[in-house]
């Protein structure tokens, strides 16, 4: 029973006796003890003072690098950027025509080597065409949808079939640049051999958030077009806040994340670049927003069959294509109910729906990989190069 009081008082007479001999040392060796005794805590120090040191280079962007894979422009017209990736061996002779959203940069999509999907696509035998729209001026205002179409993707994509030599190609669509693509798909016949579709909005039915300014356009209560005329191209700054109301009303979670992982140099170089690409917004002329608004929004022309560019009926049962569409079940931009009516309005016999437990980011790339989505449906329906 006296066992541990007796170790109890053994150990506080240590403690006291240490004390003591510290207090007895000269000053200089006092100093000295000092200083050895915290050496432990050094690292847990420096360690925390790099992790805001990281956290606090996310505030400037100047050093960050973009777009790592070799290219070449191979096609200009006004703004836009045709963009050639060549593979080292080509393995597959029908190329990738990337058509990106015309609100957004894309070079989210080679945003770093190991998971950038254009990387993993040229690493796996794939010709690689990239349409980059580029960013629209004043003096662009006037450029609509058809322009789009007809003057932009059409044409680059005449010139990656003459180029390549191939008969046809994979069109890839993302976001609103896959409505685009959609469109010129039902125009284009038989070059196009394979269209995939991620995110992207067909139905305007379904609008997400902002139901009664849907109503009020449906029902001609609202109108922007004297806005519009005045700005003429509207500013990345208003695309950027639209959609920050439908996404992330509230922007700072992200930067919680950040700080939470700040001591990993890699994730927070990562981080920068992906953040560089979430502010990327582009400029859209304003003749191209009223095509938007009174033909898709408010009359929902491309899934009733009336919608025409330059006089041609862009009708979806045109498209004879394999086609793949992928949905994000937390996609607060463009949720499925927009996106998966295009299965019953295409003719195509080989076309599937996938809807994917994400939100709304284009194409995932993991160790260099194929994207996942795509492993195991691309290169099947790809012609082999002999």
């Amino acid at each position: 029973m006296n066992e541990k009081p007796s170790r109890h008082w053994e150990c506080k007479l240590q403690i006291q006796k240490k004390k003591l001999q510290i207090l007895s040392l000269p000053a200089e060796k006092k100093e000295k003890k000092r200083r050895e005794e915290p050496s432990s805590m050094k690292p847990e120090k420096d360690s925390e003072l790099e992790r805001w040191k990281n956290f606090a280079s996310v505030f400037n962007e100047d050093d960050i690098q973009i777009g790592f894979t070799e290219r070449e422009a191979v096609w200009k017209k006004n703004k836009a950027t045709l963009w050639r990736y060549k593979p080292s061996v080509r393995k597959y002779s029908t190329p990738l025509f990337m058509v990106y959203s015309p609100v957004n940069e894309p070079f989210i999509l080679d945003l770093q080597p190991g998971i950038s999907a254009i990387e993993s696509f040229i690493n796996h035998g794939f010709d690689v065409y990239l349409l980059d729209f580029g960013i629209p001026d004043y003096e662009d205002k006037d450029f609509s949808i058809a322009d789009y179409i007809l003057r932009y993707i059409k044409e680059a994509a005449e010139f990656a079939l003459c180029h390549s030599g191939a008969a046809d190609l994979s069109v890839i669509g993302y976001c609103l640049g896959g409505t685009l693509a959609a469109i010129y798909a039902s125009l284009a016949g038989e070059s196009v051999r394979n269209l995939i579709l991620f995110s992207t909005p067909i139905d305007f039915r379904h609008v997400p958030l902002f139901d009664e300014w849907t109503k009020a356009l449906k029902e001609k209560d609202l109108d922007f077009n004297e806005i519009i005329d005045q700005y003429g191209v509207l500013p990345a700054s208003h695309v950027e806040a639209g959609i920050r109301l439908l996404t992330s009303p509230i922007y700072y979670s992200p930067h919680l994340t950040l700080l939470a992982k700040a001591d990993n140099p890699d994730y927070v170089m990562k981080w920068r670049r992906f953040n560089k690409w979430t502010k990327s917004y582009i400029p859209i002329p304003g003749a191209a927003l009223k095509d938007l608004i009174h033909d898709f929004v408010k009359k929902n022309k491309l899934v009733k069959g009336k919608l025409k560019i330059n006089g041609q009926k862009a009708d979806l049962k045109n498209i004879k294509a394999n086609v793949l569409v992928i949905a994000s079940a937390f996609d607060r931009l463009v949720p499925k109910e927009q996106s998966e009516p295009i299965m019953n309005l295409i003719s195509s016999k080989d076309k599937e729906f996938r809807l994917i437990q994400d939100g709304h980011v284009p194409l995932t790339v993991k160790d260099g990989q194929l994207p996942e989505l795509l492993a195991d449906w691309l290169p099947k329906r790809s012609n082999q190069s002999l």
